[in-house]
């Protein structure tokens, strides 16, 4: 009679991911440079201080913070890019391990259908939004390094619903009740 290895014999070693300080760096650099912009647009923004409107609506608030959040983790990126030596590293080296364009692709398709498909099509925002993360989590879980082709264990799927739930949720409330914003 032959044994039948268990799952864990089986299985490949868990890997850490591979980070490329270079791409952290640069990566760090472009998503400051974004935050510049948009936090410049946004300060631009008229006030609409004519029209009597409440100071915690006006246009461009959201924006700009969403920038400054931007501005420190772009550089929290570039400075750890920067200590684990991004300057050091060639770019040619760099770029073939920094560029995923399949899971880039899969995000912008994934947002893509949010935005046609889910938003604005008499679903309640809150459930639009739990059904595009718990698919974006599922989606960017599954393309993960040895990991195409497999289907998600019910665990993954569960956790992925109750993440989708929760962010739909949360993202809901802020919207209207901080920021006073009505979502379809």
């Amino acid at each position: 009679m032959t044994e039948v290895p268990d799952a864990a014999a089986v299985a490949p070693p868990a890997e850490t991911p591979h980070r490329s300080p270079h791409a952290d760096l640069w990566g760090g650099v472009a998503w400051m440079g974004l935050a510049v912009a948009i936090l410049v647009a946004s300060i631009r923004m008229d006030r609409l201080a004519d029209q009597d409107i409440n100071p915690y609506t006006i246009p461009g608030l959201l924006p700009g913070l969403l920038s400054i959040l931007m501005l420190f983790f772009g550089s929290m990126l570039a400075l750890r890019g920067l200590l684990a030596g991004g300057l050091r590293q060639r770019f040619a080296a760099a770029g073939r391990e920094a560029i995923a364009p399949g899971r880039t692709l899969l995000v912008i398709g994934l947002c893509a259908a949010f935005d046609v498909g889910l938003v604005g099509r008499g679903l309640p925002f809150w459930a639009a939004a739990a059904i595009f993360v718990t698919v974006a989590v599922l989606a960017l879980e599954r393309s993960g390094e040895g990991r195409i082709g497999r289907r998600p264990t019910p665990a993954a799927m569960l956790k992925a619903a109750v993440i989708g739930l929760a962010t739909g949720g949360a993202v809901t409330a802020l919207f209207q009740e901080v920021f006073l914003v009505h979502l379809p």
